[in-house]
């Protein structure tokens, strides 16, 4: 199991205080098949966000960690010869759960978006030795690292460019906790 898959099965267990296993049983005594049911249920009668409704709802079924839904694959898949990269995408979820339970992280094939009622952000590892991070900032200026998206992503405002743990600071965190707000 990679080690994005392993931070969320551990941040369920932290979160809710069961374990994948204990929410798996829980699905299966529901009687409930289709994916979006499970995910459905899981939400509204559980307060789950997407992304852990969505990996519960897929081990509950018993899908294959390979298949093209799964986000452990699509995830691997964007990181696949940019491994270096992916202790920050995993430094920069940690800090983005912090803003709140219904921060949600969905994984696309190229990227990830960062929801709360809406994207606000969104993860994408561009080259070998950059991350990408594209914020939905309404009304603020571009500066130093805030740069405008130009044509890297049409659905955000921003984009910062980082290449190490150290671009993981207080000014970008500040930047995201703003377009969080904005986005709720």
């Amino acid at each position: 199991m990679d080690q994005a898959a392993q931070t969320m099965i551990d941040n369920l267990q932290k979160n809710t205080g069961k374990s994948l296993e204990e929410w798996i049983g829980i699905v299966k005594e529901t009687g409930l098949q289709k994916h979006g049911e499970i995910v459905k249920f899981l939400k509204s009668d559980h307060g789950f966000t997407h992304g852990f409704a969505n990996m519960v709802a897929l081990k509950a079924k018993g899908t294959d960690a390979g298949s093209a839904e799964s986000p452990e694959h699509l995830i691997d898949k964007q990181y696949k010869g940019k491994e270096s990269l992916q202790p920050l995408y995993l430094q920069l979820v940690s800090e983005l759960q912090k803003f709140g339970e219904d921060v949600e992280l969905a994984p696309k094939t190229a990227y990830v978006s960062v929801r709360s009622k809406k994207q606000f952000a969104l993860i994408q590892p561009s080259t070998k030795t950059r991350l990408d991070v594209g914020i939905n900032l309404k009304g603020k200026e571009p500066e130093g690292k805030l740069e405008k998206s130009g044509s890297f992503n049409a659905m955000c405002s921003h984009r910062v460019r980082l290449e190490n743990a150290e671009d993981i600071n207080p000014e970008l965190i500040s930047w995201l906790k703003e377009a969080y707000e904005q986005a709720k």
